[in-house]
């Protein structure tokens, strides 16, 4: 079996490492290596081995992050990390599953559900100042609570789904760590959180923000519905780019905040078709949906549709705020970014698919200052106007 030569494997680089240089050598330990041999070996309704590896990618790593490897020397010191992964393994045992179930571990999909808020929030700032530091902090505690409770909901409703998939037969539902109604509790506690949260904006954003529930509640069914359950997914994830925008100004301008969240949610059809082709062999297996196995051959010509409507969406948002010149530079760069990240994809390669999936919430980020150096800029345009005016 892969897993029983991965472990000979690593247990030998383990023995044979030392200190290269110094008096002392380093004394390496395999702690905790489980790999959840027992629920990733082939067995009825159980995936390959070989897919476990592949499937791992959106964990970011095909193995389980339980296998460390510890160094330590004669002086105390170890190696430094705070990947989300290592926060995760070093807090307490009975906490672990619950922070596996809220994904605190897979931190992608919090990027990419908070990005879309920073957006708007951006956008809605007065001109020549930086984005709300406060406000950008609020609707980042928002995302992390909202984006762990979807992943329960999503969980509790496919845990029979999950058990016939290896990698996703290790989440703690499916697994019998975490049992649905520790779930529910674990779930009403996020929710009351995330509504914490909510209630610091104004009510016009608590009303908003309450209607985007029945979306969350109601995305991980769609997959057993329709083959579009990305666009459900761009919906839901989008909803920030609404949010952002009334938490700061008390309302919203329809005319910025609808092409921005149209954008947004023809963004998250690219990034999620692209993540779905990883998955669609084990998709038809479980007999679930998605855009991967709806578009198929057919994925590069309908990803191009969607940025071209992407990119027209942020033009019209940024005209409709009086954006400036570094705002449309960065737009430029974002179109791109996006046609290498189709042209260069490659859907039967899962390794592929995970690395340009990742890739936008760099491409995120970069919206996010475009916008706020065209927010700056505007300041700088003013000051040259008023300025021309006075030697008139």
């Amino acid at each position: 079996m892969l897993t029983a030569k991965l472990t000979g494997q690593l247990t030998l680089n383990a023995l044979r490492r030392t200190h290269h240089g110094a008096c002392h050598p380093c004394i390496y330990t395999l702690s905790n290596y489980n790999l959840h041999n027992e629920r990733q070996r082939t067995r009825d309704g159980i995936l390959s081995d070989f897919s476990v590896l592949r499937r791992g990618f959106y964990s970011q790593s095909a193995i389980r992050p339980s296998v460390r490897l510890r160094e330590t020397q004669h002086y105390g010191r170890r190696p430094f990390s705070l990947s989300a992964a290592t926060i995760v393994n070093a807090a307490p045992a009975p906490v672990q599953p619950y922070l596996r179930l809220m994904r605190l571990d897979k931190p992608i999909g919090t990027w990419l559900l908070y990005l879309p808020c920073t957006w708007s929030i951006a956008l809605a700032s007065d001109p020549g100042n930086l984005p709300h530091l406060g406000m950008l902090t609020l609707f980042g505690a928002g995302a992390l609570l909202m984006r762990g409770a979807g992943c329960t909901i999503n969980d509790m409703w496919d845990k029979d789904f999950d058990k016939k998939v290896a990698r996703t037969a290790t989440r703690p539902i499916a697994s019998g760590e975490v049992s649905r109604m520790q779930a529910l509790v674990f779930l009403g506690g996020q929710l009351s959180l995330a509504l914490g949260v909510l209630l610091c904006l104004n009510y016009y954003s608590i009303a908003l923000g309450a209607a985007s529930l029945s979306l969350v509640v109601t995305y991980p069914l769609m997959k057993r519905i329709t083959y579009w359950p990305q666009f459900v997914l761009g919906l839901t994830f989008n909803w920030g780019a609404l949010l952002g925008w009334s938490a700061v100004k008390g309302c919203c301008d329809w005319s910025v905040c609808l092409p921005l969240y149209f954008s947004g949610v023809m963004w998250t059809l690219i990034y999620d078709t692209i993540y779905a082709h990883q998955d669609k062999e084990d998709d038809v297996k479980v007999g679930v949906k998605s855009t991967a196995l709806r578009l198929q051959e057919q994925t590069k010509p309908w990803l191009s549709g969607f940025t071209v409507a992407m990119m027209s969406g942020l033009v019209a948002a940024g005209v409709n705020a009086e954006q400036t010149l570094p705002y449309y530079a960065v737009l430029s760069t974002v179109a791109i970014h996006l046609t290498h990240q189709i042209y260069t994809l490659d859907i039967n390669k899962p390794e592929d698919c995970w690395k340009k999936f990742v890739s936008n919430r760099n491409l995120g980020l970069l919206l996010f200052l475009g916008i706020v150096a065209g927010n700056l800029w505007k300041e700088r345009r003013e000051t040259l106007l008023q300025n021309e005016e006075l030697q008139r």
